[in-house]
């Protein structure tokens, strides 16, 4: 395939990963009708930092659906604007403790433009979407939220319900996994920057200094909010740098806490965004996105990290438990972050290649 921003195919030689170097990785740093066809258009992308990108190519309406539970899930599904009859659509969802405004809709406006309808959402408990506490982690209704949105694209007249993929950035890469070894009318999957939850929470848990703390604080700030006391939040961003201030939380400030990403949600705390409920966040050592991940087998699966992210090893781990069709492409030079909003980094190009010849 074409060597695309200075990107390289790169495959793993297939050696087995090592669990104890990954533990101490991650402790340390962290759709009989006519279907239309997609209209391929010039490619053209934005440049630079580009998350808060506003195109004059594409047509947004907000929509709301219910998940099974009852929550509702709260999204942007962008066309492009000559769009007519069925379009094939790319479901996207944003990074770990971000919003729909925060790296999704750069890349569905992209993609939309491309000729594509898409659905970035907000994830249950986060942004506009609904659930109570906010900023819950509920990794089981986090991956629940695809399908749910796969339903509501189904029930459209202008999407084509075959032709539906997903696409995952940072954390939603595992959810996106896990939603798609159960529900097999997503029809293809990409991931970009992703991580996996589930090994960085049980990394910290097997960590003898730290992991009984963290059960115990989250055990205890149950009782507080049964009690009806404050909620508490855990993770995330920091507000403020300091000198000890570690390089990924800097490379995480750059984009959360600069107007270069910085979004607060209607009636969310400016102070507070990013950052999980603390009595929640442990249910991430529950989620295990990588296991059984060969069902998703025949369909598809693309995995994109940047070769000087630290996060790559989880494409990595991801690309190993896969079964065929699969491949994992490195940026070259693209950290974590770079693949969130770094238009001159990011390989749309790529992903627009791969949902063509999947979605038809």
């Amino acid at each position: 395939m074409p060597d695309l921003h200075g990107c390289k195919n790169i495959h793993p030689s297939g050696e087995p990963m090592h669990r104890t170097l990954i533990t101490a990785a991650l402790v340390a740093a962290f759709t009989f009708t006519a279907t239309a066809k997609t209209q391929e258009q010039p490619m053209t992308f934005p440049t630079g930092y580009a998350n808060f990108y506003h195109s004059d190519k594409v047509a947004i309406l907000p929509v709301r659906f219910q998940n099974p539970y009852g929550i509702d899930i709260a999204g942007n599904l962008v066309f492009p604007q000559d769009h007519h009859g069925k379009a094939k659509a790319i479901i996207i969802g944003h990074p770990l403790g971000a919003v729909k405004e925060q790296a999704a809709m750069l890349y569905a406006q992209v993609l939309a433009e491309q000729g594509f309808a898409t659905l970035a959402i907000d994830l249950p408990f986060w942004g506009e979407s609904g659930g109570n506490p906010r900023q819950a982690v509920g990794p089981t209704l986090y991956a629940d939220a695809f399908s749910s949105a796969v339903d509501y694209l189904s029930s459209r007249d202008d999407i084509d319900p075959a032709n539906i993929a997903v696409l995952g950035i940072c954390a939603s890469g595992g959810y996106v996994l896990d939603a798609a070894k159960i529900d097999p009318r997503i029809k293809a999957v990409a991931t970009v920057a992703m991580v996996d939850m589930g090994t960085v929470t049980r990394g910290l848990l097997a960590d003898a200094n730290i992991g009984a703390g963290i059960l115990k604080q989250a055990a205890e700030q149950r009782v507080i909010e049964a009690k009806g006391g404050k909620t508490a939040y855990t993770g995330g961003t920091v507000t403020e740098l300091k000198d000890d201030t570690d390089a990924m939380q800097r490379e995480f400030y750059a984009f959360y806490r600069t107007k270069r990403g910085e979004f607060t949600p209607k009636g969310a705390d400016p102070k507070h965004t990013t950052m999980p409920t603390l009595s929640s966040n442990v249910k991430f050592a529950n989620f295990y996105p990588l296991n059984d991940l060969d069902r998703i087998a025949p369909r598809p699966l693309l995995f994109i990290t940047g070769d000087a992210a630290q996060s790559k090893i989880f494409s990595e781990m991801a690309y190993q438990a896969a079964g065929e069709p699969k491949e994992l492409y490195y940026v070259k030079g693209a950290s974590h972050t770079d693949m969130y909003d770094n238009a001159d980094k990011i390989p749309f190009a790529k992903l627009v290649e791969f949902y063509r010849a999947q979605l038809q």
